[in-house]
């Protein structure tokens, strides 16, 4: 396999696998999306219900194609480990944040954890900037979404 084809499969993988994330933690809030959620008070500038799976989908693929970028420098390398280690965490706490929130219902956990998840995703963007700027830079856009979302997630806390 040449570098290009080798390079193609490891992106692939790297998408389709924080694709698979978001779509695993979407299967297992969909009811409560349906029904918890929209009985909740929210404010004005809640987004509509329909924004969030296209934004989510986008966002995930561009941490695929910012962990590919990583990765791709050699994982031999112990910043890369590092790095993709942290990256990991960011995406395990991506995943228990919709469980908290949307299966148990926990909106003050939920908040707690969504800050730590932005200090994580913020670590990873400063890890990755260490080793690949664009990779870094790829993942500025998830870090204002969840900036938003933090924000969202403290007010609907406060409302209900």
């Amino acid at each position: 396999m040449n570098n290009r084809s080798r390079d193609l499969s490891l992106l692939t993988f790297f998408v389709i696998g924080c694709l698979l994330v978001g779509g695993i933690s979407g299967f297992f809030t969909t009811g409560a999306v349906d029904t918890w959620y929209p009985s909740l008070v929210k404010p004005d500038w809640n987004p509509p219900s329909w924004l969030f799976g296209p934004v989510w989908t986008i966002l995930y693929a561009l941490m695929g194609v910012a962990a590919f970028l990583i990765y791709r420098e050699g994982f031999e390398k112990k910043e890369v480990k590092i790095a993709l280690g942290i990256f990991s965490v960011q995406l395990g706490l991506n995943f228990l944040w919709s469980i908290l929130f949307f299966n148990y219902k926990n909106l003050f956990a939920s908040f707690v954890e969504i800050v730590v998840l932005w200090v994580a995703i913020l670590a990873t963007i400063i890890s990755f900037y260490r080793i690949s700027r664009p990779a870094a830079l790829i993942m500025i856009p998830y870090l204002l979404w969840v900036s938003f979302a933090t924000i969202l997630n403290y007010t609907i806390l406060v409302l209900n």
